[in-house]
């Protein structure tokens, strides 16, 4: 048996075991009924989850309370429910279990998370190894429009205080949706009538990150009221979030692979070495490029402070006119502003002007020097608001005793950067040229204890002046603003026909979705380069130096910057404005009305002193699609040998109509830079072909069935197994029609990106066998076996071609560029399997929710693999959840660990320059320890209080190899304490 089966064996044999040997329950004392108990609960359709046939044991008391309450909520949805569904339910009104939904979300088996490194904030979810847009997220299931560029939700946009539930689809629901070969979350709020009469809840609190070291606060308030004789209802909400967190951060940006000539290597005894291309006329052995091996591409370290505020607000109409009609109005509303300060310091290599070269047994460069090394200290200041309005119409209709009618319809809009704000506003400032440091980098362990070290640094290696004001000058000055909109429209009817143990949905579903992006900044107009060159000191002919003393406003030490990891950087970051940098720039005039020395005249003609954005043209992108879906159902239930049997099997038939547009030119020529030696550009307009409008048009039409098949085999024990076929769509950004090449180019890193808007949607033939045991109230133990065969995979990665015949200037060849591409390919097989365990121990107020999930791939990451098509799933990662908790008396405290193994996260880099295609981004295994409290000092008010990642877990990733560190980022822990109340 190989080890996989063997692991899958061992799983299968415990899981027996477990079955075997658990205790029964022990006897529970009654408690009292409270609202709660009325909860809104997940956003499911009871007909789609027949409650159990068999009679439930009335000797049982029933939990309504806390968070006991809602786990016993979370079992009998997940019991009930006719397919694989986890749910998660407020604890009361206004509070729920986490104040992030995805962290939330990453207690539940199968769900992992993914964080932004700056922020330490979940802002996406794995399910069973797929994430990013192979999940759907619904409100009140309702597609959500996003402006993030994607398809999925920022959940660190969505305010958790208010929300009713969760419900998480594992397998698919054909009058939902069958969009999601990982899993479909349903986001359920609150509305007048799931608590009839006047109520309000509030909460206030006040967040601390230990390394910001400022105290912010959080607060929200809902109202809600039935009025005209409980035929009328409003509900209305709002809350203000904020959070500071303060990151360090090492980085490399990538990890090309490539070739060395023998006379860069450690030991070459070469009088000289020129490394040239096979079949250089003059080319020695010792300078042929022939030794296979990867270096890395930049440098550098950096800290930021990020101040994250965002702002939901919701209102919900209610009318009721008779126990037959509900009619429902809403509009949530969210706007995120997040604003980052980072100062750092970076460095340029390139692989052929390595020298001493050591390479490990995998072709990896662990220790080098490089003469002439820029040294770059940069600031920024990023600013990213995002904004999604919805409203919506809902109407239920009892027709008749055994018909209703539901109709759905809803308009959203969602924008990045609407404001007009500028997106990254940078400055950079440093020393090269005469003052080029013989550099060296040395890698002495793996990315998830090492960071690579400089052994050499400072202008002309003399460390002693690395932070000397006196020798820094003006480098490039960037500024760069990404804009999207994305507008939804949608609409949805669903006819139900009950009667008996016989349940029928037939409906239809029409989504219009149209996407528009585009990217301004100062490397389409050259506007840059304006001042680069590092001035007078480095000798290259641009820059100003001195800049004025008050430009500076102190320094970051580097002492300690990474706890707990090995390696050694210099002994400071300088913190700057780019604002101020920019305006004292600025304020030395026009260059065209005046001269200006410094200003680099060659490469910038149309400057006239303001660092203003040009769009790119190549970045202009609208998408717009058209999906018609029918949709049938079945459900019923019957007996077998004596057994309740519950089957739902359904079809749904979608059919899409893709029209993509974008703008494309190429370009004439590349020009050399005088001032910085590693740059080149394209100018513009001229340097490009004139630009054409291309417009694509495509469609597709799938048929995707879904079954569903529940045995109750004892009344504690039930067997699932499940079948059904769902869909993702490609992703936006590779559905451009055009080839886009960029105006700013580094010399031996030149990069075009290229879409396809006739790639096909991923598709799965999903299979799940699952054994539940529900041994005493509040307690259950399941494992549930999955396999999915996912075929269309889109791959390409990165190839090197030529591009309209374009000479590289500091060859006199034609130029090499790395272009990215993608196209459908091969198939693939995930499988797994999901172990989860709830046990609360009588009236002790004691328990525990824990769960692991093992996944795996025929496909797996290759590391030797150095062709240009390697292929592999991502996102696959063994991981364990556990939460003990206490809940009684009105005192809660809960202790949650959350692992996640190591993971491809996708292939390509920050810097995607390499000769054998994209490289990978693996994330390293962590585990973070959350703990939270609460007490109730009255049954309308409570206190809290919570601590995440106590144990002040780092996320690093690396590349094809575990030395190949690219960033690791520590975002340190964050103290919350507050208050609820609710009348």
């Amino acid at each position: 048996m190989s080890a996989r089966g063997r692991k899958f064996g061992f799983i299968g044999a415990s899981s027996l075991i477990a079955l075997t040997i658990a205790n029964p329950a022990a006897a529970q004392t009654a408690t009292t009924t409270t609202d709660a108990a009325t909860q809104a609960a997940p956003a499911t359709d009871p007909t789609n989850g027949p409650s159990s046939s068999r009679p439930v044991d009335e000797t049982q008391d029933i939990i309504v309370t806390g968070l006991r309450g809602s786990l016993q909520r979370n079992l009998d949805i997940k019991r009930t429910s006719s397919g694989v569904v986890d749910a998660i339910s407020a604890e009361d009104i206004g509070k729920f279990p986490d104040s992030n939904v995805a962290a939330s979300l990453q207690r539940l088996p199968g769900v992992s998370i993914q964080r932004n490194g700056a922020r330490g904030e979940p802002t996406g979810i794995t399910v069973r190894g797929f994430g990013g847009d192979f999940n759907t997220t619904l409100y009140d299931g309702r597609r959500i429009s996003t402006g993030t560029g994607g398809r999925q939700i920022d959940f660190s946009t969505v305010g958790s205080d208010f929300i009713g539930g969760l419900s998480v689809y594992k397998t698919p629901d054909v009058a939902v949706s069958s969009n999601s070969i990982g899993a479909t979350v349903d986001i359920a709020f609150p509305k007048p009538f799931d608590h009839p009469g006047f109520r309000i809840a509030g909460s206030a609190s006040g967040s601390i990150q230990d390394r910001a070291g400022k105290v912010v606060p959080t607060g929200g308030l809902l109202i809600s009221d039935t009025f005209a004789n409980d035929t009328l209802g409003v509900l209305a909400d709002a809350i203000y979030t904020r959070h500071d967190t303060t990151t360090n951060r090492v980085f490399v940006s990538g990890w090309p692979g490539g070739f060395y000539a023998p006379c860069q290597l450690a030991g070459s005894t070469a009088a000289t070495c020129n490394p040239s291309d096979p079949g250089t006329a003059g080319a020695g052995p010792s300078d042929i490029k022939s030794v296979v091996g990867f270096f890395p591409q930049q440098y550098g370290y950096e800290q930021s402070y990020t101040k994250d505020e965002r702002v939901d607000a919701r209102i919900a109409l209610q009318w009721h006119p008779s126990e037959n009609v509900m009619l429902t109005v809403d509009d949530n509303f969210s706007r995120q502003t997040i604003t980052t300060d980072a100062y750092g310091v970076g460095m340029w290599f390139n692989q052929g002007a390595l020298r001493n070269v050591t390479l490990d047994k995998n072709g990896q460069a662990t220790n080098f020097v490089q003469a002439g090394t820029p040294t770059d200290f940069t600031s920024a200041i990023n600013k990213q608001v995002l904004q999604t309005n919805q409203i919506g119409g809902n109407l239920k209709w009892d027709a008749t005793e055994h018909l209703n009618i539901d109709a759905d319809v809803s308009y959203g809009q969602s924008w990045l950067n609407p404001d007009g704000n500028i997106g990254s506003q940078n400055g950079d400032i440093g020393y090269g040229g005469n003052l080029g440091t013989l550099t060296g980098l040395s890698i002495t362990g793996n990315s998830n204890n090492a960071f690579p070290s400089l052994t050499s640094y400072g202008p002309n290696g003399n460390q002693a002046d690395y932070a000397n004001t006196g020798l820094i000058g003006s480098h490039v000055t960037v500024n760069q603003t990404q804009k999207n909109t994305d507008r939804l429209k949608q609409g949805r009817l669903t006819a139900t026909w009950k009667q008996d143990d016989l349940t029928l949905k037939v409906g239809g579903q029409f989504i219009d979705d149209t996407f528009e992006f585009q990217n301004a900044s100062t490397f389409t107009n050259n506007f840059w380069q304006a001042y680069s060159g590092y001035g007078g000191p480095s000798g290259q002919g641009g820059g100003i130096s001195p800049l004025p003393a008050n430009l500076y406003q102190g320094s970051i030490s580097t002492n300690g910057f990474i706890p707990g990891f090995k390696g050694s950087l210099p002994p400071s970051i300088f913190m700057y404005s780019p604002v101020a940098y920019q305006n004292f720039l600025t304020g030395l005039g026009n260059p065209q009305a005046k001269n200006i020395p410094g200003f680099n005249y060659s490469q910038v003609p149309g400057f006239t002193g303001t660092f203003d954005q040009k769009v790119d043209p190549g970045s202009i992108q609208r998408i717009n699609e058209q999906t018609w879906s029918l949709f049938f159902s079945a459900s019923f239930q019957t007996e077998v040998a004596g057994m309740p049997f519950h089957l739902n099997a359904g079809v749904r038939n979608e059919n899409t109509h893709l029209t993509s547009t974008g703008q494309g030119r190429l370009p004439l020529v590349l020009n050399t830079s005088t001032t910085d030696k590693t740059l080149l550009s394209i100018p513009d307009p001229t340097g490009y072909t004139a630009v054409q409008n291309i417009t694509t048009r495509s469609n597709y039409s799938y048929l995707l069935p879904s079954m569903d098949a529940k045995l109750e085999l004892t009344d504690k024990l039930i067997l699932r197994v499940d079948a059904s076929r769902t869909l993702t769509r490609p992703g936006l950004s590779l559905l451009t029609p055009v080839l886009s090449v960029g105006s700013g180019q580094r010399v031996g890193a030149l990069t075009a990106s290229g879409g396809n808007p006739n790639l096909k949607p991923y598709l799965s033939d999903n299979f799940d066998a699952a054994l539940e045991w529900y041994y005493q109230r509040n307690s259950y133990f399941s494992v549930d076996f999955f396999l999915k065969n996912v075929s269309n995979f889109i791959v390409g990665g990165v190839t090197r071609q030529t591009i309209n015949g374009v000479i590289d200037p500091t060859t006199g060849q034609p130029a090499s560029f790395a272009v990215t591409a993608r196209v459908n390919g091969p198939d693939a097989t995930v499988r797994g399997v999901e172990v989860a365990w709830q046990q609360v121990f009588g009236d002790s107020g004691f328990g525990f929710n824990a769960n692991a999930t093992f996944v795996g791939t025929n496909k797996p990451y290759d590391q030797a693999d150095i062709s240009q098509t390697g292929f592999a799933v991502t996102g696959l990662a063994n991981s364990a959840n556990f939460v003990g908790f206490y809940d009684k008396n009105g005192f809660q405290f809960r202790a949650a660990v959350n692992w996640r193994d190591e993971y491809l996260l996708q292939f390509g880099q920050n810097q995607n320059t390499g000769s054998f295609g994209a490289e990978p981004t693996f994330v390293n295994a962590q585990t973070q320890i959350d703990l939270s409290s609460s007490y109730d000092i009255t049954p309308h008010f409570s206190v809290f209080g919570e601590i995440t990642n106590v144990n002040n877990a780092q996320q690093s990733t690396h590349g094809r190899f575990k030395n190949q560190m690219l960033d690791v980022w520590d975002y340190g822990r964050r103290f919350t304490f507050g208050a609820h109340f609710r009348f």
